[in-house]
């Protein structure tokens, strides 16, 4: 049962219209999910800005998509599950490797399971990493910069995972064959 609205780019409030005007730029539509999000014009606007910084910081697409599919299972997000498993495929993930971060484990390359053992990690600890999580991502070739750059896409993630699990929205049907329920 859909708890929110979701709203299209002629029925959402006008100070989230231009968030939703930078959503269907970016994704070449409104996920349901922005829709709902734009209830909020702090929350939709919010949601733009962090995106923008995870997509063009370090990390390539694929490495984003684990994280962003890590977090997604570990918050127990069934919409987000979905666009990221699809994301994540599209990204060039294996699709053995995807099967594996929804099933709450870590993929088998090297660093895609650094990555995703630290998002998981991370959210589990609610950021109380100890030396030893923090040696194993950096033994996984990745510098102590891009941990710091991992908190934001769990930020980023922690947006959508919420809103996700608090409004409800209906899963785009082209997001139908990665549907999950926890």
């Amino acid at each position: 049962m859909t708890r929110f609205s979701v709203y299209t780019l002629e029925s959402a409030p006008e100070a989230s219209k231009s968030a939703l005007r930078d959503v269907r730029a970016r994704f070449g539509m409104i996920p349901n999910l922005a829709g709902a999000m734009a209830t909020s014009p702090v929350l939709i606007q919010a949601f733009i800005g962090i995106f923008d910084k995870v997509h063009g910081g370090n990390f390539t697409e694929q490495q984003i998509q684990t994280v962003l599919l890590t977090d997604a299972v570990t918050n127990g997000c069934n919409w987000a599950v979905a666009l990221h498993s699809t994301l994540g495929l599209q990204a060039g993930l294996n699709a053995a490797d995807v099967e594996a971060m929804r099933s709450g484990r870590s993929p088998s390359d090297k660093g895609l399971g650094a990555l995703s053992t630290l998002a998981r990690t991370l959210i589990e600890k609610r950021g109380r990493l100890d030396d030893q999580d923090i040696e194993c991502f950096v033994a996984a070739g990745f510098g102590k910069e891009l941990l710091l750059e991992a908190i934001t896409i769990v930020a980023a993630s922690t947006i959508t995972n919420y809103t996700g699990s608090v409004t409800n929205p209906p899963l785009e049907a082209a997001l139908q064959a990665h549907a999950w329920n926890g």
